[in-house]
């Protein structure tokens, strides 16, 4: 017994998934980037939005002044260990979930200042999902940065301080 016209032209338009599914989708599609350039870096995170680089066709172009509207923070440069603490805090006002991109060498590891006055890796004060290496990093990067991020949430996987909670729980 074969379909109707109807019936075929139902099955074209019908579109079948989960609550969970749809909303990660709806969650990858909306990602909103909180300012914190630090550094040179700085720079390259803000030219990701000119039209060249067009970081809108990601859904993530509205950046953020307020940590309260903000769902990913990319940490851009150096950070002093008198902005440690401002950092910590910026990252605690966010909703949850949150994410943390840590973007360029003097984020990730310090960079070439290895001193007392730069803290050694931003992962010493938030947890950090995504790392975008280099000094400073391009923005075809940072945009690589974004969209493995997106994978991970489309995927289910949980932000990294969600799974450290996880891990404790279960020791």
């Amino acid at each position: 017994m074969g379909l109707s016209s109807e019936q075929k032209e139902a099955e074209k338009s019908l579109l079948l998934t989960t609550v969970e599914k749809m909303g990660r989708w709806a969650q990858k599609s909306s990602v909103w980037p909180a300012t914190f350039g630090l550094a040179c870096c700085a720079i390259e995170m803000m030219s990701v939005t000119n039209s060249r680089y067009d970081l809108a066709r990601f859904g993530a172009e509205v950046f953020r002044a307020s940590p309260r509207q903000a769902d990913l923070m990319i940490v851009a440069g150096r950070v002093s260990q008198k902005m440690a603490p401002v950092l910590r805090t910026i990252w605690e006002q966010m909703p949850e979930p949150k994410w943390v991109i840590s973007m360029g060498a003097c984020a990730s590891s310090g960079g070439v200042f290895d001193n007392y006055a730069i803290v050694q890796g931003v992962d010493h004060i938030v947890p950090v999902d995504i790392y975008v290496p280099g000094c400073p990093p391009n923005p075809e990067a940072l945009m690589f940065g974004i969209l493995k991020l997106q994978e991970q949430i489309i995927k289910g996987i949980p932000p990294k301080y969600q799974r450290m909670a996880m891990e404790a729980e279960t020791l």
